[in-house]
């Protein structure tokens, strides 16, 4: 006889059970040695989400959490403490991980490479270790983003070259979200899958599996206040989702909590160039390409807003570049306002 209760703790159960892990080596299909090596690299990432998680849940209570270094980062920003801490984590981590050779990150001028790895380690780890750090000190969420890259060639004078090119190359992506709960969301290619950190267990568990981000969302997501910075283009778009019903705005001040509202409910995230900066504020290999790789498998879109964000190739290992990502209709019709401006120039 048939037993739906049963059949669903059994499912319950198997889901429970779906460590990150073995989810990897579950998508691939394999056991073989580059399955192996992902899910390696699935498990320093996760360890490394859990020691910053850790942190940041007892911050307010430790000596030299919170508040600036004093120092200058290589994009000319202000340090965080909780920046360096968390730059200092995934070194840490990596290190003990015989995979990777390199490791760049926003924090850091060049890559960093770990020698005793580099005869074997095929990886490079690009990320952004603390992103919406200016949340910290308030206590509100923060994260981190990652973005996995096969190395290409024997990188002799150091100078990365191999890392300036597109979106595609990537292999793996994803972001951990430091919130209510410690969220890790993660893709190898096939479709996105969330995880969140059961406390008890000390493991990241399966949460949501193949997200799919809605076609078309209410959500709106950008920082208004550089409103007059913009190009007229820009402008017209708010113009037009203030004229119209439906549209909500929400902007929290940190990507990867902007960006996992707008992949689980729909709609746009915005971050155009400005005056000042036409090529905007986002780094493209530490943030903008990660997420990108996480929206198109999800079945949305990321854009400059003229061109196909995973298109865009580097000029510098720190580049730039403006993002629109989210639904796919809310993306294209921010190029709408874009494309048709363009074409009466």
């Amino acid at each position: 006889m048939f037993d739906a209760d049963n059949l669903a703790q059994k499912y319950a159960l198997d889901r429970d059970c779906t460590t990150l892990s073995r989810h990897v080596l579950q998508q691939l299909q394999s056991f073989s040695p580059d399955a192996q090596d992902l899910s390696a690299l699935m498990n320093r990432i996760a360890l490394a989400a859990k020691l910053i998680a850790r942190r940041l849940s007892r911050a307010g209570l430790l000596e030299d959490a919170l508040g600036f270094t004093g120092n200058v980062n290589v994009q000319g920003e202000s340090v965080k403490k909780m920046d360096i801490f968390a730059n200092e984590v995934f070194i840490s981590v990596f290190k003990q991980s015989g995979l990777v050779c390199r490791l760049a990150s926003e924090e850091m001028e060049k890559p960093y490479y770990i020698p005793e790895n580099c005869p074997i380690g095929r990886y490079t780890l690009l990320y952004d270790p603390i992103d919406g750090s200016s949340n910290v000190d308030i206590n509100l969420n923060v994260g981190s983003i990652f973005s996995i890259r096969q190395q290409e060639g024997i990188d002799i004078d150091g100078s990365a070259q191999d890392l300036l090119q597109n979106g595609r190359k990537q292999i793996a992506a994803g972001y951990v979200l430091y919130g209510p709960s410690t969220v890790l969301v993660y893709s190898i290619g096939k479709g996105v899958h969330a995880f969140t950190l059961d406390p008890s267990l000390g493991e990241f568990i399966l949460s949501h599996e193949n997200i799919q981000v809605p076609v078309h969302g209410p959500i709106y997501s950008v920082n208004e206040g550089n409103f007059w910075q913009w190009d007229e283009p820009l402008r017209d778009y708010i113009r037009y989702v203030h004229r119209h019903e439906g549209y909500t705005a929400r902007y929290g001040g940190a990507l990867v909590g902007d960006f996992h509202r707008i992949l689980f409910q729909g709609g746009v995230f915005l971050y155009p160039g400005t005056v000042k900066k036409p090529e905007g504020k986002l780094r493209l290999l530490y943030e903008s390409a990660p997420l990108a790789f996480l929206i198109e498998q999800a079945g949305g879109k990321a854009s400059t807003g003229e061109k196909v964000l995973l298109d865009v190739v580097p000029n510098a290992l720190h580049a730039r570049t403006p993002l629109v990502i989210g639904s796919k209709e809310d993306v294209e019709l921010v190029e709408s306002f874009i494309r048709d401006t363009l074409k009466t120039l």
